[in-house]
This record gives structure tokens, sequence and C-alpha cells, in this order.
């Protein structure tokens, strides 16, 4: 994939050795590529017991009973447990406790846990999952997003009064939460007519975003260890370990102390281990039998194991003066969170702050809605809300621009936000957000050539269908889109966001060395190697070793909301000065440093102490001798607030970041098939800590934008998956990924650390409207449901 940088203003011409500004190897790299990096899947204990789930098949039903007489019967098993065994609380959540540890009174999903089994081989445990007899009487679902938000007579998947109300959610029914806002002329109580009449064009337009799938290769997998003091030792793939503790202990009637984690290898992520998925069941299970126990779902059991994107129902109305300036617009969008709450009052604040994305419009009206329905469970997902959004305001700003005979990008680059920008719930954007020169930049890129222009034109693999020899290029038509997506970084809304990193400096084998611990999942992202480019950096040390995540240092927060690099990075960072101040102090005590000469020359450099105005001064293996440095330190961004529940105002976000993408496609009009020929992204990152690293980062979330464009939706009916596999999800491969021509830009942000901004998501936002676009243009067609259908291109309904 080409790839090009420009880097301004901040200059990295002079990099340290592996420090931050180069593209040192990741450590687990190498073993990852051979195949030798073990994964959560791959743990083994002498005497281990294999755990596996008893799962509803209905996606609503009373449970009338449940007995487990003749599974208990059959040789090998050592436990058979159902809510009743449940130990402590028997609900936990992310938010709201509101999802049951297994079953009891009803099932609200298809896949919901009922009952759990530890058997001495897997296959015995699965023979004694099918001798267990559930007695249920089948419900209506509740499978309609719609109707679930607006229908006084729908069915309540909760019932009422049975779970915690909070204030800030205005939640009633099956609504997890309504977030209003409104702006301009409609906070004034204008009607929407008298707000229509102030515009020359208006477009209106309901927009459907479908369930997407996170796709993780490494499957939920993990493996408990009962311990010798009650306790338990979890050796778990997740995002989030002390999360997953503070659900985890009250439901084993245990205290923190007593349920320690270790981060195993994650195969992926993305979102959807920020939920629990058989961490308490595998723990149940030890601390019952007294054994180890290791569960490993399926890849068909992971589909009904695991939240979902949200999908999202829209309806935008948009209003323009003829020169092409927005005056109003006007948003209803509802994301189903399924059965259980999950991440969606969040999902829910995101999508509605961004609702209208990176414009500037003077009145605005928006009603976001997340509810309960029978559907499988959503939750975070790479994007987080604002993916939704960003297709139903850019397919708008599309529309808009064809009504007014204005070219799509200067109608963007005409009403762009800028630094002091407010965004529609009044915060101003207080950092550089480059987006008017990041979308003239981005058309000016060079276009890829035209497909008559190719060496052998008659290639397959350059033809929509590709080498399934399905076209021979006789109705393929090219069209070119745009996508611009406004994305909040690290957490919102209040909460207390922080990371804590501990760095001890010692001498090993002569040589100082420098060990940095965190409780942060490297979840294929990259952190482990931004660490230590930080310690390098700030401590002028070239041996450092990252020592494995666990619970035995304090939390470094969720591996999501492109914020580990903010936040752990900048508690490493932090932890790194203090440690580099008490070298100082120490060379001071020691009289290594002139009298009267300012820290503000000091500096560790090639494992020296050295001055500006004197060089060296000692080095450090020297000054340290036997003893050891030590500091641990939390690092906190700056307060943010909840929106308030009736106008949405509040500076709810803590950074923003902005991807523009420009895609061209070429599209068999007759038989609906696409390829992607070129993806090409702007995008600016503050400071580019580890550029190749970069590169995949915008380059992996441009490709699952491309997913969620053209193929990639789990297909629900009746509150049922219908394609719980890779056999019939489709996810892109290497052949549908397109040469991405990808510009940086970067303009430090002044309130993180190093001026950096969180990467990983932005490009997942524009990456699908731009490509939604350029099939309208390829096509003429409207398009409004994401991913599209060669059924959508060709005009053919399917029942």
């Amino acid at each position: 994939m080409a790839a090009t940088t420009t880097r301004a203003p901040s200059d990295l011409s002079s990099v340290a050795k592996d420090g931050l500004g180069a593209s040192p190897r990741r450590p687990d790299g190498t073993l990852k590529v051979t195949g030798e990096f073990a994964y959560s899947s791959d743990m083994w204990m002498e005497d281990m017991l294999w755990g596996m789930t008893l799962r509803s098949p209905h996606p609503h039903a009373a449970i009338r009973g449940i007995d487990i007489t003749e599974a208990l019967k059959l040789p090998g098993v050592h436990a058979v447990l159902t809510h009743e065994d449940v130990p402590g609380e028997k609900r936990y959540g992310l938010e709201y406790q509101d999802q049951p540890v297994l079953a009891f009174g009803k099932v609200r999903y298809k896949g919901e846990p009922v009952a759990i089994v530890a058997a001495d081989h897997p296959e015995t445990a699965r023979r004694a999952l099918e001798r267990i007899k559930v007695d249920y009487e089948v419900l209506e679902p509740v499978s309609d997003s719609r109707r679930a938000a607006f229908d006084p007579e729908c069915p309540l998947v909760h019932e009422e009064g049975s779970l915690p109300v909070h204030e800030d959610y205005n939640q009633s029914g099956n609504r997890v939460r309504h977030q209003p806002i409104r702006t301009g002329a409609f906070a004034e109580g204008a009607s929407p007519e008298e707000v229509r009449a102030l515009a020359d064009v208006v477009v209106t337009s309901e927009y459907e975003v479908g369930m997407q799938d996170q796709a993780f290769l490494g499957p939920e997998s993990g493996m408990a260890v009962p311990a010798e003091d009650g306790g338990v030792d979890l050796y778990i793939a997740t995002q989030w370990l002390h999360v997953d503790q503070r659900q985890i202990a009250p439901c084993l009637g245990l205290d923190q102390d007593k349920v320690r984690l270790t981060l195993a290898g994650v195969g992926g992520a993305f979102g959807a281990r920020e939920d629990l998925s058989m961490q308490i069941h595998a723990c149940m299970l030890a601390l019952h039998t007294g054994k180890p126990v290791k569960i490993v779902y399926n890849r068909e059991e992971s589909f009904f194991g695991h939240v979902h994107r949200h999908p999202a129902k829209m309806r935008y109305e948009h209003g323009a003066k003829s020169d092409g300036t927005l005056v109003y617009a006007t948003l209803e969008i509802i994301v189903d969170g399924g059965a259980y709450a999950s991440a969606t009052p969040a999902v829910v604040g995101v999508a509605s702050s961004l609702g209208i994305g990176p414009y500037e419009v003077p009145n605005v009206s928006v009603d976001a809605y997340g509810v309960y329905t029978t559907n499988p469970p959503c939750g975070a997902m790479r994007g987080f809300g604002a993916v939704q959004a960003c297709f139903g305001y850019e397919s708008q700003m599309d529309r808009l621009a064809a009504e007014l005979g204005m070219h799509p990008v200067e109608l963007r680059i005409k009403n762009a936000v800028a630094e002091g920008s407010a965004i529609i719930t009044g915060q101003v954007i207080d950092m550089p957000l480059p987006m008017a020169d990041m979308l003239r930049r981005c058309r000016e890129l060079p276009m890829p050539p035209e497909r008559s222009a190719l060496p052998d034109p008659s290639d397959l693999r350059t033809l929509p269908g590709g080498v399934a020899n399905t076209s021979h290029g006789e109705g393929v038509v090219r069209g070119v889109g745009y996508g611009v997506g406004l994305k909040n970084l690290c957490f919102s809304e209040g909460f207390d966001d922080y990371s804590t990193a501990r760095v001890r400096m010692e001498v090993i084998g002569g040589e100082p060395t420098v060990m940095v611990h965190t409780a942060a999942a490297e979840v294929g992202q990259g952190l482990v190697t931004i660490k230590g480019q930080i310690a390098r950096t700030e401590l002028g040390v070239e041996r450092v070793t990252i020592q494995p995540a666990d619970t035995r240092v304090g939390s470094a927060g969720s591996s999501s909301a492109s914020r580990q690099s903010y936040m752990t990075g900048g508690a490493v960072k932090t932890a790194c000065e203090a440690v580099r101040e008490r070298v100082f102090e120490l060379a001071r005590e020691r009289g290594l440093v002139p009298a009267g000469h300012p820290d503000a020359l000091l500096s560790l450099v090639g494992g020296k102490l050295v001055s500006e105005t004197d060089g060296a001064l000692a080095a450090l293996a020297d000054l340290l001798g036997d003893s050891h440095i030590e500091e641990t330190r939390e690092y906190h961004h700056r307060p943010t607030e909840m929106l308030d529940p009736t106008r949405g105002q509040g500076s709810s976000h803590t950074q923003f970041g902005m991807c523009v993408h420009r895609a061209v496609v070429d599209v068999d009009v007759e038989l609906g098939l696409v390829k992607v020929v070129a993806l090409d992204a702007v995008q600016d990152v503050g400071k580019v800590l580890h550029p190749q690293q970069l590169l995949g980062q915008i380059q992996g979330g441009s490709t699952q934008g491309l997913g969620l464009a053209l193929m990639e939706e789990i297909q629900v009916s009746d509150s049922v998956i219908r394609n719980p596999s890779f056999t019939d999800y489709l996810i892109p491969t290497i052949l549908d990924t397109p040469p991405m021509r990808i510009e940086v830009l970067e303009h430090p942000d002044p309130h993180s650390p190093y001026g950096l901004r969180g990467a990983g998501e932005p490009p997942t936002l524009s990456s699908t409207p731009a490509i939604v676009a350029a099939v309208r243009d390829a096509t003429g067609m409207a398009l409004t449901h994401a991913p599209v259908r060669p059924e959508d291109i060709v005009g053919i309904e399917v029942p």
C-alpha cells in the first residue's frame, strides 16, 4: 500500500534510537508472524478441566425449570452449575448491573448462557450440555427497535422497576437512554416549519446501518485457577483488566483483591472484549471443582458470546441557503442495544453529540435513543456511535451538494468546523482541526489510473467480482466519493478517565535497565512498543522491559476509545519524569552536578546524565550502583461533563480526531458487484510516535469501514442471528483491500502528551460513507443502507 507522510510543524528528523518517532520492531511481532505467540486459547495446565456453556435456543422465553440430573451422571463431568450456584451477585454489567451471570426467570436473547459444565474432556462437556433439560415458555420477541422506542404497547424486555434508574438518561419503557439536543431557534421553541422556512433547499432521508461484528480472529478464551487463599487467578484475553475484576468479584462473593487477573495473549478486540464473556463462568467452575478450568468458544459461539456494533435507524433533514450555507438540521437516531445495556448509554451520548458531524449549523434538533430489544446485545466497537451518525450526515452532505449543484468537497469546506468552532453541544474545539485543508489535500491526491490504462485491463483481479469470473467489464462504471468523520477520543461525559504506570530503573548485567509495568491491554494496536519508546525517550536508556499486564498495578483503563497512547502513554511519561527527577536528586546528593546548575539543562542520554553546558556528568550504571529508583504515577485527562438531559449542552469530550477519505470504485451495475480501486486518506494525528504502526492503524480502520460499506452485516431475523460464521459473515480479505495513499499531518494538541491525537478510530468513520458515496456516483442510486447489497445496486427487491 502506498503511503506518503507530511509532517508539520513538528520536526522528527533527529530520532533517538528506538525512541519516539522511530519505528522499532514490535516485541511480539516476530512470534505472531511465525505462529509461536501464545494466545489465550493456547494455555494449558496439568489436570485442567474444560468448561462449556449451555445457551438459550430462544430469543425471548420464560424459564420454568432446569434439570441437570442426567448431565451430572455422565462420567468425566465434574460440575454442572446454574444461576442457583452463583455465589454472590447474580447480575453484572459495564454500567448497569442488568445482565445475569446465568439466566434466571427468563432469557432475553438467543444464545444467552443458562448453565455451565466442567469436564475432563471438551467432548464430554459437550455431551453433558445435551443432557441438560430446560423447560421454556416461548414469549413474543421484541425485534423492532423503532417499536421498542415508541410503542407503549410493546412488551418490556426488562420488567418495570427491575433496573436502576439514571436520572440524566430519560429512561422509560424499553428506552435505555434518550438524549435530546437543541440549539439556535429550536432551543428557543421555534417549530420545524418556522425553521424550515429559513432554508432555500431542504433534503430529507432515512438511513440504516447494519449490525457489524468485530470479527477478531482469536475467539473468547481464558483459564481460571483456584488459589490457596480462597481466591482465583484468571488469565484472560480482555480489553480492561480492572473493570473485569470489578464485575467478577461481587458475583463470586469475593473481595477484589482475591480475584487476580493477568492478560493472556489477545487475538484482536475492536471493542467486543470490553464486556465479560466467559470470565465469571470459568472462575465459578474453578472455585467449585478446585481445579484449573479453561473455556474456549468456537466461532459460532463467539458470534453469540460477545456484543456487536449497534445497528441504527436514522432520519435526517438538512436545510441550506442557495450558496450552500447550512441553516438547520434535524435528526432522529435509534440505536438497538439488544437485550442488555452494555455501552448503549455512552453510544447514545456520542451519536447525539456528533450527530451532525464536523459542520457549523446554527439551528439543530437531535433526538437520539438507545433501546432494549431481544436482539443480540450490542456494545463497543471501533467508532462507537460516531460511525452510525457519520454515515447519516455524510450521505446528507452528498445529497445536499447534488441539490445545490456544488462539488461535495466544496460544500464541506464551506461549512467546515475549525479550531474555535463549537459543536452542537456548545463545546468549543480548542485544538487544531484543519478540516478545510485536509479536504483540499485529499481532493488533490493523485487519482488511480483508469482501468483501460492498466497493463492488462482484462485481468480478472482488476474487475468487480475478481477471480470469481463473474464480470468481464461490460457493465462496469467508475465512481468517486468523499467522506469526513469527527470522532471523540478518550472517555467522555464526566468519566474520571485515568491510567497508572509503574517505572523502575536499576542496573542489570552492568547496564541501566528500565522496567515499565501497566495494566493496559495489548490487543494488537502496538501499545507495548509505544511504552518502550516513551521510556527510552524520557530516560535515555536503551534496554527497556515491558512487564506483563495484570491487576498488581493500578488500572490503565480500557484499550478502546483511541485512548491508550494518550492515557497510558501519559502515565508512562509522567512516571518516567518522576524517575528522572530522582536521578537528578541522587546526582546532586553525590556532588556530581555543579552547584546552582538548573535542572532544565540536565537530561538523560545514552545511559548517561548529561548537562547541556558541561557535557556528560556520570554514567547511570555508576550513579545507581546496587540501588534502584521506582515511581508509580496516575495520569488523568482534563475533566469532561455529562450532557444535560433536556438540551444536550456540555463539554462532554476530551479530544477530537478527524480523517478525510476519497474512495474510487468500479461497479458492475448489471451484477451489483463493487471493487474499491483506491481508498486514500488524509488524517491529522497531532504527533507521530511510531510511523509504521500509525499507518497500520489508518489502513486497518479504513478496511474495517470498507467492510461495513460493502459486505459486513450480521443478519438478524425475528431476533435470531442467521449467519454466525465466517462462511456467511464476510470480512474484507487482502484481495478486497485497495491501495491506500495516506497523508499524515501533525498539528499537536496542546492538551495531550507530546501533542498526540488518537488515530485508530477516525478512519473507520469516514471510509464507509466515502465508499458508499462513490458507489452512488457510479450508479445514481440513493443507497441509504450500509452495507450496500448487490440488490440495492441493481434495484431488485429481496424478501
